[in-house]
């Protein structure tokens, strides 16, 4: 995977590729990213990339030329062109799954009031957001694209395992997927009184299994109850769900 990432602030991802799971996919070959100064693609001496909107507000906003031009210069054949934008859909586990399945994705990330929006109509192949909130910049977004992308090309992840158990990973059977992940415990066992459940210690594997559904389940009602509607569930998964509610209402 190459990455192409149109920014005005370069040196922003220094410390982004330097830690961490893009710097150990970048050093085992696995990506490729390229930071690419849009300043570089005016057309003028002082590399001017921003003007005032039309029709009068607040702020500056990009100017349609030197965007054009970079993802011109950068773009393999019909690869994806993202445009990452408080405006965008939202980024979620099946979004970067599909990102994923190409071999170059462009990254433009917008600044100041906003982008063209012939940008986005007619440059950008999708707009993406990471969340119902307004940054300063895309930069931080085109980081979180990176990383989530990256750890789905096979062989970035030491266990290949992780990604598909992980919440939000993507369904591969009637009972994985959908829902937020287990509770986790490690080493001690007790900690300040706090034990860790007696279930995970019995090395019955199948009950460990059961027991760990079981909480997904419960914390996916809790925390994100949206994500059920959409979610794999078997015949006992609804009825621990059942079991769930039914306990809720007798608290209340």
């Amino acid at each position: 995977m190459t990455f192409e990432v149109i920014t005005i602030f370069p040196e922003f991802f220094a410390s982004v590729l330097e830690h961490g799971l893009l710097k150990r996919a970048l050093a085992g070959g696995r990506v490729s990213i390229r930071l690419r100064d849009l300043r570089d693609f005016s057309d003028d001496r002082h590399r001017t990339v921003d003007d005032r909107p039309f029709g009068g507000g607040p702020g500056m906003v990009f100017k349609p030329e030197p965007v054009f031009r970079a993802v011109r210069e950068v773009r393999s054949g019909d690869s994806p062109v993202v445009l990452l934008s408080p405006q965008g859909r939202l980024l979620n586990q099946a979004v970067a799954e599909r990102l994923a399945q190409h071999a170059q994705l462009t990254l433009i990330c917008g600044r100041y009031e906003g982008v063209d929006e012939r940008v986005a109509r007619h440059c950008a192949t999708d707009e993406i957001s990471i969340g119902d909130y307004v940054l300063s910049g895309g930069e931080l977004p085109a980081a979180v694209v990176m990383e989530c992308v990256t750890r789905l090309i096979p062989g970035v992840l030491g266990n290949e395992e992780s990604s598909q158990q992980e919440s939000f990973a993507p369904p591969a059977s009637s009972n994985g997927a959908g829902v937020l992940d287990c509770p986790h415990y490690t080493r001690p066992a007790e900690f300040e009184g706090l034990r860790v459940p007696e279930i995970l210690l019995s090395g019955n594997h199948e009950e460990i299994r059961r027991w760990r559904r079981r909480q997904a389940l419960e914390k996916t009602w809790r925390m994100r109850p949206d994500l059920l509607t959409g979610a794999a569930l078997d015949d006992q998964d609804r009825r621990v769900l059942e079991e769930v509610q039914q306990m809720e209402r007798l608290g209340d």
